[in-house]
């Protein structure tokens, strides 16, 4: 509610003075104000109220406190552990003492009861309100002054809400950083500071509120609420503010009635606005009820879900069954909800004095319903179990009339469901008296109802509505990044769709007939694809594409693959590294566990669990659903250690809803990721009611529409902080009818549908640009160069902070859709076009800006304990994120970045070594001792002894090889001295210092389990001499004393012990201090070969296990086995025989020696990225041409390639078992092909050993498949000049980057036997020189000419030809200031072909039209003067072989 008579103050301190004034005449603070109070005059005043409030004689009679009475009272404050435990000690009411002030003859040496506050007393009876102005807080260091806060209000002498003010023009959230600074001093951790239970940060112009959140760790922006009036409209005049939030009776409300003790996480939490309008209207309708006229109706809440609206349904039963208004309050769940949610989560929200009752079974939620106990006055049951109450279940009707004239309330949380319309009615029909509220966060209306009750015909009007749109932009829940993938591509859907529609099988039997080919065309080109639509034309509702499909179509293995392949493809960025967790939702239960057994079967690594209903029929469905849930149990009791069993389902269920939410007992498990849920898979269970912020993701197989939309995506909106700016959403069945039933569902849900979705990524680079640049602008108005130190001027700062903290919060978006520093271009599909996105900002860039924005807050010199004011807006989570924060998220970027290239591209490779120099360089922020693990941590990745965990950081690996470390130490010292092992494990994983060592006569015990004389021959090896028996303990003590607090001393002394020459140290110790480079292999010697026995052994057992089927119909093994070297030992064209190498380092690294992990990794990300040009070798071998494209002047596809080679296309028609596996191989092998969807480091090597049967298998298959085709093109497999011919013949593969002496094949030496970084520093000079070759003109000038670049590289053997993603790589990584002409992947894919796919010397213009015979001349220009260059730089041994290689140029 933006008012623009909003009033305007200079200075703090008449905003302050004119609030103070205007509560304490208007709004009910009339006890009078207190000016600059210390602590002391507080607790007085405290005294001093309570004295006056229990006077009687039973009490204080008229002896007042004395101090030490009094302390006894600050004592029991200062006992409680939190804010949550003050709430409880405030709302309980009363505070025993015992009496010691004498005068009190009639209690002196008792104990009595104090009342310190009623919630009920508003305004009334003995509370009292009072203002203090500045109260004075005590300097928390002895050298710092004290300091003054700006207002407190206190309720019986008791300061419940502190607000912190800030003038008109400073941002709200420095108020906010004050309050935070004032708990970091401890001001409200003690005394009677500590009481406080609302923080307000109040401008003029903007009021956050917030519950005391206790520790300055848990101060959370998205639990500081502004203030809206009833339509949700956000209230920022101070005046209203004070009127509607600050008021008496709304502040004793706020303390007493809408502050919430939380059990379950042991916090203090505070109604929002919209909350306390639902609780007040429903609270307002039951207290205006008449219970006789049967006339009466409750109503309904509408609150979106995610936004806290069973706290308010249950903090309504609270209020009305305290409030007397209604006899019994009943609280309605699911019995499937409270299965899950338990009556434990409930009970959380009560305080002491509610009595939560359960109900194990009607008859006693029956007795609980007639009792007049106090105590059963809140009841939560399942309306299922509500409904039970009727006759026909045999419950009396005197017994249910005795029931119905009491005044019931019941209330419904998640009252939406279709499940509940029946029931209610019954219950209404057999309780005509009783008031029904319903929550739901989706109503069902006329327009949604389907044969449904609506809300409204159940409930009656609708008291408050609180919806997404709203809820989104006040930051009470998140937005959606929503994703339509599809799993079929639209082509071959709509063939499918025309198939089944005209009952034919091929599109020869369409073409025989004119009527059927129109309805072909008709679905081929016209019709659109979801199930329904508005036909454009006619206006008309039509059935499109996917109404014509199989209804199984989404139900078959092979779309579940492809599923299953994209989770796991995007897992890791979409997880932020394993942090969230994600939701399956799948059509039926056949359907959830075809996926779960999908999971086992291809990524057991992935800890994935399923949850459905567990009723069993007699029927083969129900034997087989049986047999999933007993194999579902069995995996999870072994995955986490538990017992449950088939009658133990419901405990499982709920056990599984407590560790995907981190509840009790697993709080903290995001440390420890073997404990964690990656993916649940549900069908509906899970769905609506359940929360948990650490779910982030949800994979939708399923057709939904409505209700079960808005639901279902809200499992991912719960608010987490930063790290999780919105919630991800795939959808895959049905994608195009899904896509508009959420269209549908918003448009009834939504007020404002757009706000629900947040920017894609490409959005949100442009912005992060657009914001850079502005900021950039900033900074040079300045003359600042690269950002060096901040601008002059208060508004510039101002902007540049406002400016910085929007650009971050845009980059943790982008981060989960992709975004990565070291990518510095992006390209974005629409339609047919394509844009990009160049970054203007890079990391290091960024790093710079994030100290200066902390720099803004930051107290200037001078001795002054307060910093200086500042207008700018504050984001804690970016200036409080600690330095060594940001180190270990910096470091570990590099960490992943490095461990991608070592297990893509191999540990000698460039890219390998350039990320691990850029790690290096990270490590200077380390300790020297955690710089050494390091190393080791790296070199155990590189030999494969380390398998990396999901959700591990490098500085977990190094504490957890350091905590190994210290065990092996302590393991040495208690063999050597008989000292008891867990004692002193014990001392040492505490914080122990020279003072506290002893602590609980620890120490001491610890010293009594030595051994004495192992203890004395220990110390005398240590110190090389005899030591007399009376000095064995006193030098006993002292070497213990070393060994537990000095970690240089617990080496040295272990060192001497067990000799000079031995070094205890870890492993990483024992490094050198210079920088390690990682070896190219276990082994430090390169083996350079492998034997081909034992090649043929590995490819015929793997064959066998595979395909067993088909290798009947094949031909003989061995010459399937010897195809594929045949291939790859032809000469073809270059082009194409660039693919050989990598086939071969793939081998190489299988089978030359025992492959490691890494091995494996690298081997199957060659084979994977190479396939597709293996295939198109494989195509020119057998028809003597390149492979062409199916479209004329496109470059040759992937699918191209699978169409050439009829045994691979024709794999997804076939019928047969073992091609359809293949077939889904097939889909595998595509999806693999992506950069982002190769197999994830963290896979188990189970993981990489399948998918690597899996590529190779489809390598033999389509060659094996191809013999006949081969040798009718004159091609002889079992040729005697194949390496396959000679028996243990050694082959000789090594990679060309190893060394310049290790030689890859026998011909004779040329520049591609250069080491990598001399070929690459070749290429850089010439293309230097021949950006600089004429002063007047380069020959360089024009996207065009790299194509000379490209064709010179490649034919002069610098690079590999064919491989453009290596050549645009270390383009990138030149970093030419001159070089300002683009070259990118696709332009290059598009260019080199036909002509330019040859060697130069085979270069001709015949055929070329005019403009392309000019093109081409001005090409070879540019190829004529960079050979002339390239040549130049050659190393003087590697002329002649180059001349011999490139004679065209001389």
């Amino acid at each position: 509610m933006a008012n623009d008579n909003t009033q305007f103050f200079i200075k703090e301190l008449a905003f302050e003075q004119a609030l103070a004034n205007l509560l304490h005449t208007s709004h009910g603070w009339d006890g009078g104000i207190m000016m600059n109070p210390t602590e002391e005059d507080l607790v007085q005043n405290w005294a001093n109220i309570l004295y006056d409030i229990n006077r009687d004689i039973n009490r204080l009679g008229n002896a007042p406190l004395t101090q030490t009475e009094m302390q006894q009272v600050i004592d029991q404050v200062n006992m409680c552990a939190s804010p949550f435990e003050v709430n409880r000690l405030i709302n309980g009411g009363q505070i025993i003492i015992k009496r010691d002030n004498p005068a009190d003859t009639n209690n002196c040496g008792k104990e009595i009861y104090l009342k310190i506050f009623d919630a009920q007393e508003i305004c009334a009876g003995q509370s009292r309100y009072q203002i203090v102005r500045q109260p004075r807080f005590k300097a928390s260091h002895p050298l710092g002054g004290d300091r003054r806060g700006d207002v407190m209000l206190l309720i019986n002498g008791m300061p419940v809400i502190h607000v912190e003010l800030k003038r008109s023009g400073v941002d709200v959230t420095q108020a906010v950083f004050q309050i935070k600074r004032y708990t970091h001093e401890g001001v409200f951790s003690s005394g009677i500071f500590k009481l406080v239970q609302i923080f307000v940060a109040m401008t003029p112009e903007k009021t956050l509120y917030f519950a005391n959140p206790g520790a300055e760790d848990n101060f959370k922006p998205e639990f500081q609420f502004h203030w809206a009036d009833f339509n949700n409209m956000e209230v920022t005049d101070w005046r209203i503010i004070a009127s509607q939030l600050l008021s008496i009776p709304m502040a004793h409300q706020l303390v007493g009635y809408y502050t919430i003790a939380d059990e379950k996480d042991k916090t203090l939490k505070v109604l929002r606005s919209y909350q306390y309008y639902a609780v007040s209207k429903i609270s307002d309708v039951t207290h205006r009820t008449n219970w006789d006229t049967h006339q009466h109706r409750g109503g309904y809440i509408w609150h979106t879900t995610g936004s806290g609206k069973t706290m308010t349904s249950f903090k309504s039963a609270q209020l009305i069954a305290n409030s007397g208004d209604a006899d019994k309050v009943i609280f309605l769940l699911d019995r499937i909800q409270l299965s899950i949610q338990s009556l434990d989560e409930y009970r959380g929200f009560a305080g002491d004095d509610d009595s939560i009752q359960d109900t194990q079974n009607t008859a006693i939620l029956v007795s609980k319903l007639k009792s007049s106990d106090p105590d059963d006055r809140l009841i939560v049951t399942s309306i299922q179990k509500m409904s039970n109450i009727n006759v026909q279940n045999g419950i009396a009707q005197s017994e249910i009339d005795a029931i119905g004239r009491k005044r019931l309330v019941f209330i419904i949380d998640e009252c939406h469901r279709s499940v509940f319309g029946g029931m209610l009615i019954g219950i209404k029909n057999a309780f005509p008296r009783a008031l029904l509220f319903g929550f739901t966060g989706t109503p069902v209306f006329e327009e949604n109802a389907h044969n449904e009750i609506t809300t409204e015909t159940l409930f009656g009007d609708m008291l408050h509505k609180y919806t997404i749109a709203s809820g989104i932009p006040d930051g009470n829940v998140l937005g959606f990044d929503v994703y339509r993938v599809n799993t079929y591509e639209d082509d071959e859907l709509r063939e499918k769709a025309a198939f089944a529609q005209l009952g034919v099988h091929s599109i020869e039997e369409v073409d025989e007939d004119e009527e059927k080919k129109k309805v072909y065309n008709k679905f081929i080109s016209e019709l659109q694809m979801p199930d329904t639509y508005n036909d454009p034309k006619t206006g008309k509702l039509t059935h499109g594409i996917e109404h014509y499909l199989p209804k199984d179509i989404y139900q078959q293995r092979v779309h579940h693959l492809a599923v299953v392949q994209d989770i796991v493809a995007h897992r890791e960025q979409a997880s932020k590294n394993g942090k969230f967790h994600a939701i399956l939702a799948t059509q039926n239960i056949p359907e959830a566990i075809a996926y779960y057994k999908l999971f086992k079967e291809l990524y057991p690594s992935v800890n994935a669990v399923t949850v459905f209903d567990n009723n069993i029929d007699n029927s083969d469905e129900g034997i087989a659903k049986e047999d999933a849930i007993l194999e579902m149990l069995t995996d999870y009791n072994t995955r986490y250690q538990t017992t449950f069993a088939l009658a133990t389902y419901g405990k499982y269920k709920k056990d599984v809803a407590k560790r995907l939410a981190h509840k009790k007992p697993y709080l903290g498990i995001e440390h420890d990721h073997q404990q964690q849920i990656d993916l649940l898979i549900v069908v509906t269970q899970m769905l609506t009611g359940y929360d948990s912020k650490w779910v982030n993701t949800l994979y939708v197989d399923k057709v939904m529409k409505y209700v079960d939309i808005i639901q279902s995506f809200s499992r991912t909106n719960r608010l987490f902080g930063p790290d999780k700016p919105f919630g991800i959403i795939k959808y895959y069945t049905f994608p195009y009818t899904m896509e508009q039933n959420i269209e549908d569902a918003l448009e009834v849900y939504v007020d404002r549908p757009l706000g629900v979705f947040v920017d894609k990524l490409e959005q949100n680079l442009d912005s992060i640009n657009r914001y850079f640049l502005h900021i950039s602008d900033i900074f040079k108005s300045h003359n600042i160069q690269n950002f060096s130190k901040l601008p002059d001027t208060r508004e510039d700062r101002n902007m540049f902070a406002k400016d910085f903290v929007h650009m971050t919060r845009l980059l943790e978006a982008a981060k989960l859709q992709g975004f990565l520093w070291e990518k510095t271009e992006y390209e974005f599909e629409h339609g047919d076009t394509y844009t990009k996105v160049k970054m203007e900002i890079d990391e290091s860039t960024y790093l710079t800006l994030l100290q200066r924005y902390r720099e803004l807050f930051e107290s200037k010199s001078g001795g002054n304990s307060e910093p200086t004011e500042f207008d700018y807006p504050i984001d804690t989570y970016i200036t409080e994120t600690g330095t060594g924060t940001i180190d270990a998220e910096y470091i570990n970027s590099k960490f992943v970045k490095f461990v991608k290239n070592l297990y893509m591209n191999g540990p000698g490779s460039e890219l390998t070594k350039e990320a691990l120099k850029e790690l290096h360089k990270t490590f200077a922020s380390l300790s020297q001792r955690d710089q050494r693990t390091a190393m080791v941590v790296l070199h155990d990745i590189e030999s494969g002894d380390l398998h990396l965990e999901a959700g591990k950081t490098i500085q977990d690996y190094i504490a957890e090889y350091q905590l190994r470390e210290l065990h092996k130490q302590i393991m040495i010292l208690a063999e050597a001295t008989g000292l008891n092992f867990s004692q002193l494990t014990h001392i040492m994983g505490r914080d122990v210092t020279e003072q506290n060592i002893n602590e609980y006569n620890q120490f001491e015990n610890l010293k009594l389990t030595l051994d004495g004389v192992k203890t004395r021959a220990f110390l005398e090896k240590i110190e090389g001499t005899t030591i007399p028996p009376r000095m064995v303990r006193p030098k006993a003590d002292k070497m213990l004393r070393d060994f537990i607090l000095d970690g240089a001393k617990r080496e040295a002394i272990l060192k001497a012990y067990l000799g000079v020459n031995v070094d205890v140290k870890s492993e990483a110790e024992t490094l050198p201090e210079e920088v390690v480079t990682v070896t190219a292999g276990k082994n430090s010697e390169v083996e350079t070969g492998f034997n081909l026995e034992t090649v043929r052994d590995k490819i015929e057992e793997i064959l066998t296990s595979c395909i067993p089927s088909l290798l009947p119909h094949m031909c003989p093994m061995e010459e399937i086995i010897n195809s594929v070297f045949y291939v790859i030992n032809t000469r073809s064209i270059d082009s194409l025989d660039g693919v050989d190498i990598f086939i071969q380092r793939a081998f190489e690294n299988l089978y030359a020696k025992k492959p490691t992990l890494v091995d494996k990794h690298i081997a199957f990300n060659q084979l994977v990225t190479k396939f597709e040009a293996y295939l198109k070798k494989l195509y020119y071998l057998i028809n003597g041409k390149e492979l062409p494209a199916r479209n004329e002047g496109d470059t040759p596809s992937w699918k191209d390639a699978l169409y050439a080679h009829k045994c691979l296309w024709n794999l997804r028609w076939s019928t047969d078992e073992a091609k359809q596996q293949l077939y889904q191989w097939l889909l595998l092998v595509k999806g693999w092909r992506n950069e982002e969807s190769h197999i994830s480091p963290t896979a188990s090597e189970q993981e990489v050993d399948t998918a690597l049967n899996i590529i190779l298998t489809m390598y033999f298959y389509v060659t094996g498949s191809s013999i006949t085709a081969l040798e009718t093109n004159g091609h002889d497999i079992s040729a005697a000049d194949t390496p396959v011919e000679t028996t243990n013949k050694i082959v000789d593969f090594t990679p060309y980057h190893m060394n310049n002496e290790v030689r890859m094949i026998a011909e004779p030496e040329c520049i591609r036997n250069l080491p990598e970084a001399t070929r690459i520093d070749i290429l850089k000079r010439s293309i230097k020189q021949l950006l600089g070759y004429n002063p007047k003109k380069s020959p360089f000038t024009k996207q065009r000419h790299w194509i000379a670049v490209y064709r010179v590289a490649a034919d002069m053997g610098l690079i590999i030809d064919g491989d453009f993603k290596y050549f645009k790589s270390i383009i990138d990584r030149m970093q030419i200031d001159t070089l300002s002409i683009p070259l990118s992947i696709s332009y290059l894919e598009k260019t080199i072909k036909d002509t330019y796919a040859m060697n130069i010397e085979n270069w001709t213009n015949d055929g070329l039209s005019e403009k392309k015979s000019i093109e081409y001349e001005d090409i070879k220009r540019c190829v004529d003067a960079f050979a002339k260059i390239v040549e130049m730089n050659i190393p003087q041994e590697c002329r002649k072989a180059a001349l011999f290689c490139y004679t065209f140029v001389v």
